[in-house]
């Protein structure tokens, strides 16, 4: 199945680059481009997108806002977001997540690390780079603890087994389900049964999401080194 691809970016020469790459790929193509979170909505929405790629500085409509409009609309409950950041502790990465984003990831990744975010985010998962995955705990850390439902999201935790709640733990560290299958000695089918089961009780959409509540409600906490 081909993934399709909406950019949305207001540099139509970055736009131009991206498209060039992920045409290049016998499994993706890109259906439509935007220059606003306005049009990348329009855009998704009509040409049924799979993954579309969001600056998250665009001018009218953010990416931000764009962001919400998709996630919350359940005719496009199957599109995955993946927001473009060029530095990746931005201002609004959390409020992303949040947002329903499936990741994030810097304007300077590799190639490959492009592709791979789009083929992960199709496939469900979510992407937080070891870089995105610091600054979103560093951003956690300069918001403090009045931000968020916390009280509500540490009683959310009670419905979850004592192995999902380590399971979720290494979640939050930006673990792969392969790395937390050998981290606790089980099969990775078994990671992914406790993420889904994890995700269904505490209402994510995905990982990311398992991401934001791990550390609004106190499960873990930013380490200070």
């Amino acid at each position: 199945m081909t993934i399709r691809v909406v950019l949305a970016d207001d540099q139509a020469l970055l736009r131009s680059a991206f498209r060039v790459l992920v045409d290049s790929e016998p499994d993706m193509e890109v259906v439509g481009e935007a220059s606003d979170g306005a049009q990348a909505v329009a855009v998704t929405r009509a040409e049924r997108a799979d993954v579309v790629l969001m600056d998250i500085r665009m001018p009218g409509t953010d990416g931000l806002a764009a962001t919400r409009l998709i996630t919350a609309d359940p005719e496009l409950a199957h599109v995955r977001v993946v927001m473009l950041t060029t530095f990746e502790v931005d201002e609004y990465v959390v409020q992303s997540l949040r947002a329903g984003a499936s990741g994030f990831l810097g304007k300077g990744a590799e190639p490959e690390e492009l592709l791979n975010a789009i083929r992960i985010a199709a496939g469900g998962e979510a992407l937080l780079s070891p870089a995105a995955t610091k600054g979103l705990i560093a951003r956690f850390l300069a918001q403090g603890d009045d931000d968020g439902p916390g009280g509500a999201r540490s009683a959310r935790l009670d419905a979850l087994t004592g192995r999902e709640r380590e399971v979720l733990v290494q979640v939050a560290a930006g673990h792969s389900n392969d790395e937390i299958a050998e981290r606790l000695e089980v099969s990775p089918l078994t990671v992914k049964t406790h993420v889904n089961r994890a995700m269904a009780k505490l209402g994510a959409r995905d990982r990311a999401q398992l991401v934001v509540i791990a550390y609004e409600s106190g499960l873990v906490r930013p380490r200070v080194d």
